[in-house]
């Protein structure tokens, strides 16, 4: 299956870097909410959004980490959220909705241009995949969060056991970073009929410390 004819999730999943990344997701961001968001059933961002409003107040300044085309803001209306991504053309249909106070072209395994103790909360809905982003992430992010600030970012358990996630977390709890971490599982999708329609995911909860 061709980006022109619909997603394919295994393809997606033999993205090798950045640079790879900005080139599939580039070629793809105009079809993705139509292509993939709504014939897939997703229902991802929507889950993960969920679990976020239950740990932040109404004031809070949130940072959507691989913002995409802005899923996950849809299901934050109503709260101040920035959009990071490393890929132009994604923000841009992001741009369209309206959603974001600000948006801000980055790469997660590189220094932010954020200024430290920025946001609240950080929300993330995949970005933490196959051949995407890792953990190596994790110190800048906390970086750019003020004391206290939620995480809530999604992940599958093929990534979390192959990528590090659980030794890097369980090393940011010892060094007393952030708070012990509660995992959540959630549907992906709804309502779809593909061979991926039954996978789960598991988001990992924290606060910085």
């Amino acid at each position: 299956m061709s980006l022109d004819d619909g997603y394919d999730l295994d393809e997606a999943y033999q993205i090798d870097g950045p640079e790879d990344a900005k080139r599939m997701y580039g070629a793809w961001a105009e079809s993705y909410d139509n292509s993939f968001g709504a014939a897939w059933g997703y229902i991802a961002p929507r889950e993960i959004a969920a679990i976020l409003k239950d740990e932040i107040g109404a004031d809070a300044e949130i940072l959507d980490i691989g913002a995409g085309t802005g899923l996950v803001a849809e299901s934050l209306r109503g709260h101040t959220v920035d959009a990071l991504d490393i890929t132009p053309e994604m923000l841009e249909v992001a741009r369209g909705k309206g959603l974001y106070r600000a948006l801000m072209l980055g790469d997660l395994t590189k220094v932010l241009e954020i200024p430290g103790g920025s946001y609240d909360a950080v929300i993330s809905c995949g970005t933490f995949t196959h051949g995407h982003v890792g953990p190596e992430c994790f110190p800048e992010l906390l970086r750019i969060t003020r004391p206290g600030a939620v995480f809530a970012c999604g992940t599958i358990a093929p990534v979390l056991d192959g990528a590090g996630f659980g030794s890097a977390l369980a090393r940011m709890v010892a060094l007393g970073q952030i708070t012990p971490v509660a995992f959540r599982d959630i549907a992906i999708y709804e309502g779809a009929d593909h061979p991926h329609k039954d996978d789960r995911g598991l988001v990992m909860v924290f606060r910085r410390v």
